[in-house]
């Protein structure tokens, strides 16, 4: 018997594992965050068939949008990354310019001007573009740049978020401005900010929310109040929040059961389907099914984050984790409004409330997500 009996080789083609690896590295999509993707939007048209009283024409609504949104993130997701690096600047420059055009010919709904038509194309709302506009255009701006980065770079930055907030502020959109604002201070604190930036930052918060106090139109200020103080208005401000507590503490452990819930089904409690729409879930399958739903998503932010972790540049690394933790901040701005531990300001919840342009934008960024993983050996670090 001769020694080379004794060599152990690897199959020609490798083992089932690394060959599911490389099918899914091949068409550029990441396996673990296509299914936590779908499993919440399973989760979300399950819950949303309730909420919108056994309307089925709402889901089909919400189906063929969410069919929409995932095309769009498989075709980001062949888009190598340094494309997205080489078109950010112009994407946030005409993100701007749609902004404006927002305020001169936008349509008006509700109150509120936010959407424009395009000749062809259905209305949209462009403040959804700064939502992946803003973070990329940070990550561009900072990964040239020393880190952490020095007091001018950071005033530039703060003005690259303050231009897109403020025009999205006067539409009036109070509660997109402030995501996109976190989204943009997100790529600051993984910038590796210091602490005497962060501490500066808080001291000026004070007077900052004093002017933008002033600035607040009267319904804006109401929610604050209603925040603070929801009884004071019961039958008015206060009446979204205080049957909003009702029904998730009304659902108790278990829940009432699918399709059995009194808040909703009764028309208590509004916008269900929407800003809502987890107190309906809580009503209906109590707290094992929220903690069951708050489990999906955090296997997607680790996913997220991983893959973060992973990317081979400065500027992939700030994008990814930028995108992915401001993804968390609409989960827990949305909880935090439905359980009154935030202020109200009409943030849907993530892949699971209706909705149209905003499911379309975070398909887009987690297409995105999936191109930074699956290019990552094309992209020199």
């Amino acid at each position: 018997m001769q020694s080379k009996d004794f060599l152990r080789r690897l199959p020609e083609h490798g083992s089932p594992v690394t060959q599911q690896i490389r099918v899914w590295q091949a068409i550029h999509l990441d396996g673990p965050l296509l299914f936590g993707l779908t499993l919440l939007i399973i989760i979300g048209l399950f819950v949303l068939y309730s909420a919108a009283n056994e309307d089925m024409q709402v889901v089909t609504k919400q189906a063929s949008r969410i069919g929409v949104g995932f095309t769009v993130m498989i075709v980001l997701a062949q888009i190598p990354p340094y494309a997205y690096r080489r078109w950010t600047p112009w994407l946030y420059c005409m993100g701007i310019m749609l902004l404006i055009a927002v305020l001169v010919t936008g349509i008006d709904a509700k109150g509120a001007q936010r959407w424009i038509a395009v000749p062809g194309f259905p209305r949209f709302q462009p403040a959804e573009l700064m939502k992946l506009a803003v973070p990329m255009m940070m990550s561009w701006y900072l990964a040239d740049r020393t880190l952490p980065p020095a007091i001018r770079p950071i005033l530039a930055s703060l003005v690259m978020i303050a231009c897109p907030a403020v025009l999205i502020a006067t539409q009036p959109d109070l509660g997109t401005s402030i995501l996109i604002s976190c989204s943009g201070i997100i790529v600051l604190l993984m910038a590796g900010l210091a602490f005497r930036y962060i501490l500066a930052g808080v001291a000026l918060a004070i007077p900052a929310g004093s002017a933008l106090w002033m600035t607040m139109h009267d319904y804006q200020r109401g929610r604050v109040l209603t925040f603070l103080d929801p009884l004071r208005e019961p039958l008015g401000a206060g009446w979204n929040i205080i049957q909003s507590k009702t029904a998730i503490g009304s659902g108790g452990l278990t829940g009432k059961g699918w399709l059995n819930g009194t808040q909703s089904h009764l028309d208590f409690l509004p916008e269900s389907s929407t800003d809502f729409v987890i107190a309906v879930l809580a009503e209906e399958f109590g707290f094992f099914g929220v903690f069951g739903l708050l489990i999906v998503y955090a296997a997607v932010v680790c996913r997220g984050l991983y893959i973060g972790v992973q990317a081979q540049d400065t500027y992939n690394r700030l994008l990814a984790g930028s995108i992915i933790l401001t993804f968390f901040v609409y989960i827990f701005v949305n909880i935090g409004m439905v359980t009154g531990i935030l202020p109200v300001v009409g943030v849907p919840l993530p892949m699971v409330s209706f909705g149209g342009t905003s499911i379309v934008t975070l398909m887009a960024g987690f297409g995105i997500l999936m191109s930074i993983h699956t290019h990552r050996k094309l992209v020199s670090g």
